[in-house]
């Protein structure tokens, strides 16, 4: 079954795609949307095209940290073959882990995009998830938001943190993952 979805707000939040990338569960927004676009094109196309093309299109509106391209274009490959009903390498599981927990309000988008310019500028390898379903958000337990989670901690809830303090909670939490 085909969905056909009018509104380009609505359909970036229904076209949320989890996947594993090395360590790394993250969460990617149009990844649907892109297999589908280049899914006839690039067949039969080598796996570096592939992961070209995914990239891309995936970069504009997603945290992929320049250190992690490799990695990121392999499970962006992976996902595709598994689109397409092609063998593909299962992934395996990881470290650093960040949630950013709001409905998508200008607070919450503030909020997002501030963690992605710390994690771009600290070029540090992590999953990021943006979750704005308000049942998934309820069932965190929290009333207030925007919120912050880093590795299973809640660093905030009902504020935006600055650039500095979201840095200085990244260094503690890979200073934490590493030992």
């Amino acid at each position: 079954m085909i969905l056909i979805l009018p509104e380009a707000s609505f359909m970036s939040q229904q076209d949320y795609t989890r996947i594993r990338v090395e360590d790394f569960e993250v969460g990617l927004m149009g990844l649907k949307s892109a297999i589908e676009a280049i899914a006839s094109t690039h067949r039969d196309k080598p796996d570096e095209e592939i992961q070209q093309a995914l990239l891309d299109r995936l970069r504009k509106k997603n945290y992929i940290p320049t250190s992690s391209l490799g990695a990121y274009g392999k499970a962006l490959v992976r996902e595709f073959r598994k689109h397409l009903g092609q063998p593909y390498e299962e992934a395996v599981q990881g470290a650093l882990r960040i949630k950013a927990l709001g409905p998508g309000c200008s607070l919450c988008d503030h909020m997002v995009q501030t963690v992605i310019g710390v994690l771009n500028s600290m070029d540090l390898p992590a999953s990021f998830e943006h979750i704005t379903d308000v049942v998934e958000i309820a069932g965190h337990g929290f009333m207030r938001m925007p919120a912050l989670i880093i590795n299973d901690k809640v660093v905030c809830q009902g504020s935006i943190p600055s650039a500095k303090q979201i840095r200085e909670w990244l260094t503690e939490a890979s200073a934490a993952a590493d030992r």
